[in-house]
């Protein structure tokens, strides 16, 4: 029998780099390099300090673990039961070293968005060369935490095939007196970093019943030290040898309970048949436990939801459950898309939610149903304020009030909102509307919800359970943003608990414009009352055939939108000289007293403006790429703090100095990931900012493509730069056919918004896939103008790239 490793070897969905493992403190602490979420070996662990791990600070997690609920009555499916069979994920967000604390500037990542059906992630890791002891990133922490959901880090031994070796798990099972000293640590980082347990997976070969029995010591010992939970992974027996039971039985029952608790839950090893199960759930209870602290392995790694588990062993229909159930490696819905988002989310969405993408029908032929067949939703929306931009946490640009402030790929899932507890319910009596998160749009993150379809019924969509209470002065937000000025033809949805499946309409009126306005709505005549659902409501006293609306917020609160107070003392811990003209740096600040939901992180520009580099609930944060403008001697940082109701404070300010000038030839492309803006886009995986990401080999989605009569593409580099050259990326240097060249066009550029354009290249007759246009120019703002998009009739503009070259 192999066991879990077996499937991390053979199935690397996580690229994995195989650095040895370095005791943490070993790098400088005023460095401003990269710092990477932590990874040890058992005398590593034990070396390891906060305050002598400079990484230690940009790994904690600053969002405490929420209390959710259950209402049965709400449930999506009616086959889902409710305080039953629980959920356990183990999930490699990314490879065990080499992980970055708090994000990173690419939009491709896990970002799971299916918190209401699961009880408890494990973070996936460690191998032999990394690190055999694995903490979690904070951001996953942070937005597991938000929707009520406990995190685990990792303990690993590998089978000696995969370069186990007995000596380290005696290295973590030494005892000095009556003490555990890497059990200690275990507490001790759980405990700063803020995660609620550790997973034990014990699988290297060697091993006796004095290594078993001190094992269970160990766990126990911790476990008295504070509020740490353990998961024993089904693999070493009593008499310490590596044998799968695939059920609790004599032989592993002690690592469960053993003259008192052990571990908190045991993870059965994969392909546990009926009679198993049941003689599990015999046996746990015989010893005092519940059935659902085991958790029946099921490996989805090697073919995702093509890997279909026997959900009558775990959820008989129309019976309580049996045991809960663990996935190995969910991620999968992730890794097999290759990059690819929307393939992502439709995998994920089929995983979690069934083959229709709607919780309350997974009526289908295909033996895979989804976890919402089984599992009732769970909500942690259960005090106020409540507030969501539909966040998901990663995005092809950055958004503030409804203003793009950043251009270029981005993950940070501490900033991820509450996902939608219902993905999708629409009801209606004649076309369902579509609702999806849209990346080319945002109010406050990276995606906002896109209502659009055929409207030619009322149409409801569901979409928060909650439990918010009714007080005399409580208001519902929603930040609206329609195609043309007109009515909105959607009203707010609220049902409460004493109806709780009866929505009550609030009119959202209709916007002056095609920009995001913000509609408050009164909730005072319902003052004694508790929300039970939110949702929207769409109707037209006519049919539209192409409706379309975008929701980028949905908040309820009490009295005024309040700001925080502000942070304080903001520092630069280090910075690191990437190039004379590029910084990375680690920031950190006093947290001022309050609530504060995340800190914004900006540059100010030398001409006033501010640019977005990033944000975290922490009081620290490393800025991976801060570059100069022109010849300016200090940067100007600020650091504002962000209040659950989203009002701002004042920044807490720093500045960074540069030293000596610009190298003059220190050319580079000022329209990297900057703000782009551009006629229609032919779809919405081919928005502006694709040819301002750097890259032309994504495939045929890594571009900006329009249609439209007037095809343009703009660039606003944050502040007036002296530009030497413009470098234009067609077609053919994304890989398609060089017939789709762009044939005529202009670049134009301006210092200033209301200047007017000047034009420094004309080009008529190009057929080639990358051009090159020396210029000499001062500008903030470039425009690209495509008069005839290709060689041929076809009429869609395809740019992979603009780059405009300067200092």
């Amino acid at each position: 029998m192999v066991g879990a490793l077996a499937a991390l070897a053979a199935v690397p969905l996580v690229p994995a780099e195989a650095a040895p493992a370095k005791p943490n403190g070993a790098k400088a602490a005023g460095a401003g390099d990269q710092p990477y979420a932590s990874a040890w070996h058992p005398n590593t662990l034990l070396s390891w300090t906060p305050d002598g791990d400079p990484d230690s600070r940009f790994n904690r997690s600053r969002v405490p673990l929420r209390p959710r609920t259950v209402d049965a009555g709400l449930k999506a499916n009616a086959n889902a039961r409710a305080g039953e069979g629980r959920v356990a994920s183990l999930a490699a967000f990314a490879p065990t070293s080499k992980n970055p604390s708090q994000g990173s500037q690419t939009a491709d990542y896990y970002a799971f968005g299916y918190w209401q059906y699961l009880d408890t992630l494990v973070f996936w890791g460690g191998s032999a060369s990394e690190g055999l002891i694995l903490a979690p990133n904070p951001t996953v922490i942070d937005a597991a935490h938000r929707n009520g959901v406990k995190v685990y880090g990792t303990v690993f031994f590998p089978p000696n095939t995969y370069g186990g070796q007995i000596s380290w798990v005696r290295d973590f099972l030494q005892k000095s007196g009556s003490t555990f000293p890497v059990a200690d640590k275990l507490v001790d980082v759980a405990k700063h970093y803020g995660f609620d347990g550790w997973f034990i997976n014990q699988e290297t070969e060697g091993g006796t019943t004095t290594d078993a029995t001190r094992m269970r010591e160990l766990i126990k010992y911790a476990r008295g030290k504070g509020s740490v939970d353990f998961m024993w992974y089904d693999s070493m027996t009593e008499d310490g040898s590596i044998r799968w039971q695939r059920e609790l039985n004599a032989k592993n029952d002690a690592f469960l309970e053993d003259g008192g608790r052990v571990s908190d839950s045991m993870f059965l090893d994969f392909d546990s048949d009926a009679a198993q199960l049941d003689a599990s759930r015999t046996y746990a209870r015989s010893i005092g436990r519940s059935e659902y602290e085991l958790f029946a392995g099921e490996n989805v790694g090697y073919n995702c939801e093509e890997e279909v588990p026997d959900w009558e062993f775990y959820f008989p229909a129309g019976k309580p459950h049996v045991t809960s159930l663990g996935f190995y490696r969910p991620e999968c819905t992730w890794s097999f898309a290759k990059g690819n988002r929307d393939q992502f989310y439709a995998s994920d969405s089929t995983f979690w939610v069934g083959q229709n993408g709607d919780p309350s029908n997974t009526t289908t032929t295909k033996k895979w149903k989804g976890l919402a067949q089984y599992i009732a939703e769970a909500t942690p929306i259960t005090a106020k304020p409540f507030v969501t931009s539909f966040n998901t946490g990663h995005g092809d640009a950055y958004y503030s009030a409804g203003k793009r402030v950043a251009t270029g790929g981005w993950n940070n899932l501490s900033l991820q909102d509450v996902p939608p507890t219902y993905r999708w319910i629409v009801q209606s009596s004649g076309s369902k509307l579509k609702p999806a998160m849209d990346f080319s749009d945002a109010y406050e993150g990276g995606s906002s919800l896109r209502l659009s379809g055929k409207l030619d019924a009322t149409n409801t969509v569901r979409l928060y359970q909650t439990r918010l209470p009714v007080t005399s002065d409580t208001r519902l937000s929603v930040a609206v943003k329609t195609q043309a000025a007109g009515a909105t033809h959607l009203k707010a949805a609220v049902a409460f608990t004493d109806a709780p499946t009866t929505f009550v309409e609030l009119d959202l009126g209709s916007t002056s414009g095609t920009g995001w306005e913000n509609k408050t709505l009164d909730l005072s005549q319902y003052a004694g009352k508790t929300i039970a659902q939110v949702g929207l409501r769409a109707s037209a006293p006519s049919a539209i055939p192409s409706y379309s609306v975008n929701v980028g917020k949905l908040a309820v609160y009490d009295g005024q939108i309040d700001a925080p107070g502000a942070a304080s003392g903001a520092t630069v811990l280090g910075a690191t000289d990437v190039s004379s003209s590029r910084k990375s740096l680690r920031l950190s600040w006093t947290a001022p007293s309050g609530p504060v939901h995340h800190y914004d992180i900006l540059r100010v520009n030398p001409d006033g403006t501010r640019t977005y580099l990033g944000g975290t609930p922490n009081d620290a944060y490393f800025v991976p790429q801060l570059d100069r403008v022109g010849d300016e001697t200090t940067t100007t940082l600020e650091v504002v703090a962000v209040s659950p109701e989203g009002g701002r404070a004042s920044a807490a300010t720093t500045t960074v100095s540069w030293t000596g000038a610009s190298e003059p030839d220190a050319q580079s492309n000022l329209a990297l990931k900057k703000s782009a803006t551009g006629s229609t886009a032919c779809n919405s995986a081919e928005e502006p900012e694709k040819a301002v990401n750097g890259s032309v080999s994504g495939g045929n989605s890594d571009k900006w493509c329009s249609l439209a009569s007037s095809q343009w593409l703009e660039v606003d580099l944050g502040s007036a730069r002296s530009l030497t050259k413009f470098v234009v990326k067609h077609a053919g240097a994304g890989g398609e056919s060089t017939s789709w060249n762009t044939r005529d066009f202009t670049i134009q550029v301006r210092s200033s918004a209301s200047a007017d354009w000047q034009t420094v290249a004309t080009v008529t007759g190009n057929t080639a896939s990358e051009t090159s246009h020396p210029v000499t120019a001062d500008a903030r703002y470039v425009r690209l103008a495509i008069t005839k998009p290709t060689q041929t009739t076809d009429p869609a503009a395809r740019i992979y790239e603009l780059e405009a070259w300067g200092r």
